[in-house]
């Protein structure tokens, strides 16, 4: 009996993609607006926890705290004034935060917290990756001598 390789071509051709797609389409076109607003949600949730827990983020890379807010507010069709005004806040107030030119209160973590139905810790960690990968940028050399081998060669 002669064996046949079955190759990845034989599984995933182009009808067999373009079926998938259908059918993914027609699920999605399906689903209540809701459920569709709590997909946008969590793939925007999915992506802070990603650009969290990467380790190396090169300076292109980085995404403030303003960037994912506005993945909220695009999928939820409202703009950054609106929540401004919904968290009893100033919208210039607000962009000095989202940007980092302020640093993250609590109050105004709990609020995108709240808003976003995310870890507040996630808000935080946003702001201290950012500012060690510009650190790192300007003066890595400067923090190498602190190793704890060197301290112990001593």
């Amino acid at each position: 009996m002669k064996t046949v390789e079955i190759l990845p071509k034989d599984i995933w051709n182009d009808e067999k993609i373009n079926d998938i797609n259908e059918f993914i389409k027609n699920h999605s076109d399906n689903q209540s607006k809701e459920r569709k607003i709590r997909n946008k949600l969590l793939s925007i949730q999915y992506k802070l926890e990603d650009y969290i827990e990467k380790d190396h983020i090169k300076e292109h890379e980085v995404l403030n705290i303003l960037d994912f807010v506005k993945m909220y507010l695009k999928a939820l069709d409202i703009t950054k004034r609106d929540l401004a005004k919904y968290f009893g806040m100033r919208d210039s107030n607000l962009h000095k935060y989202l940007t980092g030119k302020r640093k993250l209160n609590p109050e105004i973590v709990l609020k995108i917290s709240s808003f976003s139905r995310t870890k507040p810790e996630y808000w935080y960690r946003v702001q201290v990756k950012n500012e060690i990968v510009k650190l790192k940028k300007e003066n890595t050399k400067d923090y190498d001598k602190y190793d704890y081998k060197k301290l112990l060669s001593i």
